[in-house]
């Protein structure tokens, strides 16, 4: 099969999603002291500001599975893009703080969604062979969101706005996500989804407009797995012969935020601040770590299938320890903020390569099909319910200590490292079904490895 415009064009547009969830998570970084003076806000109340989103992230994730059945992945992505749009223009006319956290909460709702939605619309798109790129392709555009808002950040700063800037940062996102939105009115609905709701003289016209070589044949496995399902009855995932991977599952999503990458990105610019730098040279700065957190997510994609996840995990957490102590005693023994910058590129770097990368493959891997979905939705639960607790008590505790959070999140490095080398398995190279088959055994006979 050759890559087509359509399957080109509605692999972009359904990763256009990641990119708004990049944008979105990050642009707050720049206007938290804008936010702090204009309102008032005590390290408490930042914090909620901050982190108001990311409740509603955990919501989107958790509810969009059903709306993404009953829409499919196309009408489901259309409901995020407007939940984005609403959500900016809000934020950017946002009327006293009261607004600004509903129209948060919003935007937060679109973010969780398009996390789920969006790669699920990609993967159901894309040709088996090229799946694991295209949908990777997803991940590329987080990261390129992130670096887009900190350079916005960056741009509207030259401005000298006052007051008003915050309103300007906020508000952009709302450029991308009208795109975005007009956009999904262009590309098709997948034939899978198609398929499910019986439509199956739909499906085959998608599969044909795609390049699909053997239509017939693509189409009558669809079926056939469609029917599979449904005739599978559905299991509960909270079972004992499935404790392991929930607890992998659930671990995974925690650490990623554990080692601390949403804090440090949301509270970037205040970071800076803190060392010593002034606005304009602390998003400059920002816009550096933003880059480099794309460029090594780019090169983690290259590498993860052949080093292996817990390789990787391993690595990370070594480098991450020594990065966040050492920004850690930077702030404690006042030593030259120069550093600072270098510290957290370095931290990027192992996170990106490690944390970033393997996070989702992981958790997608760890549980057998008929409960692959449960077990996503928890890890990715648990990964936005810890990245909203951190976000909402990191100015708290920094303001009582610069240094501590640094110190806090590298020993919940230290922590994972000697759980990832103890207890998790390495997956790189097996099959969906050897990964089940070693789990089974793992709980049958109760060993303790699981190396």
């Amino acid at each position: 099969m050759r890559m087509n415009r359509i399957l080109v064009k509605s692999t972009l547009v359904g990763a256009l999603g990641g990119l708004l969830f990049g944008f979105d998570t990050a642009v707050i970084a720049g206007s938290t002291r804008s936010l702090t003076h204009t309102f008032s806000l005590t390290p408490f109340w930042l914090g909620v500001t901050v982190s108001v989103a990311l409740w509603g992230t955990a919501i989107g994730a958790l509810s969009s599975g059903e709306l993404g059945e009953r829409l499919g992945g196309r009408g489901a992505l259309r409901v995020m893009a407007a939940l984005y749009l609403i959500s900016s223009l809000g934020c950017a006319f946002a009327w006293n703080w009261d607004a600004l956290l509903v129209f948060r909460f919003i935007g937060g709702l679109g973010i969780g969604g398009s996390s789920v939605l969006g790669p699920v619309y990609i993967a159901e798109m894309s040709p088996a062979k090229w799946r694991g790129r295209m949908v990777g392709l997803f991940q590329v555009m987080v990261v390129t969101g992130i670096l887009i808002a900190y350079f916005s950040n960056f741009c509207v700063a030259q401005f000298h706005l006052g007051n008003a800037e915050w309103h300007w940062q906020l508000g952009i996102p709302a450029l991308p996500a009208l795109l975005f939105l007009i956009l999904l009115y262009g590309i098709p609905r997948s034939s899978r989804w198609l398929v499910t709701q019986n439509r199956v003289e739909e499906a085959r016209e998608v599969l044909a407009m795609i390049g699909t070589p053997d239509t017939e044949a693509e189409l009558n496995e669809i079926v056939r797995s469609v029917h599979r399902d449904r005739s599978q009855k559905r299991e509960a995932i909270l079972q004992r012969k499935y404790l392991f991977p929930i607890f992998l599952a659930v671990a995974t999503g925690m650490f990623n935020q554990l080692a601390g990458i949403n804090a440090i990105l949301y509270y970037l610019n205040s970071i800076f601040a803190s060392a010593g730098f002034n606005q304009m040279s602390s998003s400059g700065q920002a816009v550096i770590i933003g880059f480099t957190n794309l460029v090594a997510t780019l090169f983690a994609m290259s590498i993860i299938d052949k080093v292996g996840r817990k390789k990787l995990l391993l690595v990370g957490a070594v480098g991450m320890i020594f990065c966040l102590g050492g920004v850690g005693w930077l702030f404690q023994s006042g030593a030259r903020s120069a550093w600072l910058l270098w510290l957290l590129v370095g931290y990027i770097i192992f996170f990106a390569i490690s944390q970033g990368a393997v996070v989702w493959v992981y958790i997608s891997e760890i549980f057998p099909n008929k409960v692959r979905a449960k077990g996503q939705s928890l890890g990715a639960s648990a990964n936005w319910i810890t990245n909203a607790l951190i976000a909402w008590f990191f100015p708290l505790v920094a303001a009582r200590s610069h240094a501590m959070p640094f110190y806090g999140f590298a020993a919940m490095m230290a922590l994972q490292f000697v759980l990832v080398l103890w207890l998790w398995p390495e997956t790189k190279g097996a099959t969906l079904e050897q990964i089940q088959a070693r789990f089974k055994i793992d709980l049958l006979e109760g060993d303790a490895s699981h190396k």
